[in-house]
């Protein structure tokens, strides 16, 4: 059997950092990890063969070499799933399809000749086993949480490392927490499910020898559902083998704000090499976190919490959500307030969206309030329902968080708070420099240096790090690629005509 995978393309987004990776020359931030795993469930003898459309062209010559084309994507992936189940139709090749997006909206797709849904290691031996006998159905579900001690590491055979700025490993699937807007608990079930250390260091031996050196993504949604797993027995295993390997990897993961109670559990993340955790604050509205359930967030000093994860050394990257019903007119100037106040460089600030099978997607449904499929990218001006808000109020005070908190002025002084109660842990790194890291380097200085008009902020910045805390010094570039991203995709966005542009600068 010759099967080829298939990564659709993401469209450019604040999510793709595409003019960031331009300038370091790499083509995607991350490989198909879902695909990569699902190809190490295949049988040893089929051929496999992957397309990460993120990366390279899909050709007609791929296609038609393939007896199925197998398709995995997520939602803002949907329009280019659809274009590739197309040509695959229309060359006569069968389509295998699973992942998030078709296992929330299946009914919105024809041309899949087998839909494998839900969680693989459950529903893709069922399907194996009926093309084997002659008879694979339409669609295989299953709502049953597999256990993913048995879930074969990734088969990295089928990428080219070259292109990618990082990888990504997943340790645990699963929320304890059940925000309104959020699809996990849906996809991956409320109660954690994890692996074990020795599949762990065993995947990141395997990556090790394929000459990985930089850094990894530890994709859970939430590493730190299992606080008491993670303390006695991962992170201890992670600290070991990183300080025998000298440290090879830095890692980054998504937590709850709630890390910030537990001082043991940051000190031996940062010990293990962890240098970046992203949190869902959303809101410093109160009232919109009881709304959506989002109960670790409430009754508690936000601005601190995100403080004090900062000051032992991870780098709190936030994602924030305006729209909620509770919103009032005043929720535009707190979430700029509180983002430049706690410092938190890389700020995801999007509308609230309700992605299809969410408990705020039923609510509104019964409410008669929305009005279209969600597209996936909570950050392109597009809303799914009817706000409590009237709509280009909400739109309008959404562009100016936008225009302010990635204007240079604003975003460069994010950066100085971010420094100043930041603390660089203390780990002997074998630094390896490679050729980007110099490209790097150099195009940030002639981009924010030399050809932005804004040039002064930024050598402003330059200037008081390494006069106040030298150690910080190489941060700044890569935060200052990532501006320039969130600045390109907002100014395109601006371009698009649904908006006004407002006279009035945010610098």
């Amino acid at each position: 059997m010759k099967v080829l995978f298939v990564y659709p393309e993401y469209p450019d987004t604040f999510w793709s950092f595409k003019h960031a990776l331009k300038i370091i020359r790499k083509k995607a931030a991350y490989p198909p990890l879902g695909a990569l795993t699902v190809a190490a469930m295949l049988p040893k003898e089929w051929e496999k063969k992957l397309v990460d459309m993120n990366v390279s062209l899909l050709t007609d010559r791929q296609i038609k070499w393939a007896d199925y084309v197998f398709i995995s994507a997520m939602t803002v992936q949907k329009q280019s799933a659809k274009e590739v189940i197309a040509r695959c139709n229309k060359m006569g090749v069968k389509v295998v399809a699973g992942g998030p997006l078709f296992t929330a909206e299946y009914d919105e797709f024809t041309g899949i000749d087998h839909l494998v849904l839900g969680e693989a290691e459950v529903t893709l031996p069922q399907f194996l086993a009926d093309l084997e006998r002659g008879c694979p159905k339409h669609i295989y579900q299953s709502e049953e949480r597999p256990d993913i001690t048995k879930t074969p590491p990734p088969l990295w055979s089928l990428i080219n490392f070259k292109h990618y700025s990082a990888m990504s490993l997943q340790y645990s699937r699963g929320c304890p927490f059940n925000c309104e807007f959020c699809d996990i608990v849906m996809l991956n079930g409320h109660t954690p499910r994890t692996k074990t250390s020795q599949q762990l260091i065993a995947e990141l031996e395997s990556l090790k020898a394929h000459g990985w050196r930089s850094s990894i993504l530890i994709v859970d949604d939430n590493f730190i559902g299992n606080k008491k797993k993670l303390k006695e027995e991962i992170l201890p295993a992670l600290i070991k083998w990183m300080k025998e390997n000298g440290y090879p990897y830095t890692f980054q993961t998504e937590a709850s704000i709630n890390l910030a109670d537990d001082e043991e559990l940051m000190n031996m993340m940062v010990e293990a090499g962890f240098n970046k955790v992203f949190i869902g604050i959303e809101t410093p509205n109160e009232d919109s976190l009881v709304e959506c359930n989002k109960a670790q967030n409430t009754n508690r000093d936000l601005e601190q919490s995100v403080r004090k994860i900062i000051s032992h050394g991870l780098e709190v990257m936030g994602g924030f959500i305006v729209g909620f019903d509770s919103d009032n007119h005043n929720i535009f100037k707190s979430q700029i307030n509180f983002i430049q106040k706690t410092g938190i460089v890389t700020a995801m600030v999007g509308l609230l969206n309700a992605p299809r099978g969410t408990r705020l997607y039923q609510r509104l449904i019964k409410e008669n309030r929305l009005i279209k499929s969600f597209s996936g990218d909570n950050t392109d001006f597009s809303l799914n329902f009817i706000p409590k808000m009237d709509r280009q109020t909400l739109l309008n005070g959404y562009r100016t968080i936008l225009q302010t908190i990635y204007s240079p002025k604003h975003y460069y002084e994010r950066i100085k708070v971010f420094i100043k109660d930041y603390n660089p842990p203390k780990i002997k790194r074998k630094i390896r420099i490679e050729a980007y890291h110099i490209r790097a380097f150099f195009a940030t200085i002639w981009l924010m240096g030399i050809v932005d008009k804004d040039r002064y902020y930024w050598w402003k910045l330059v200037v008081s790090t390494l006069a106040k805390k030298p150690k910080a010094f190489p941060l700044i570039f890569g935060f200052s690629l990532y501006g320039l991203h969130f600045r390109k995709v907002f100014e395109k966005y601006l371009r698009s005509g649904e908006f006004q542009v407002s006279s009035e600068s945010a610098r």
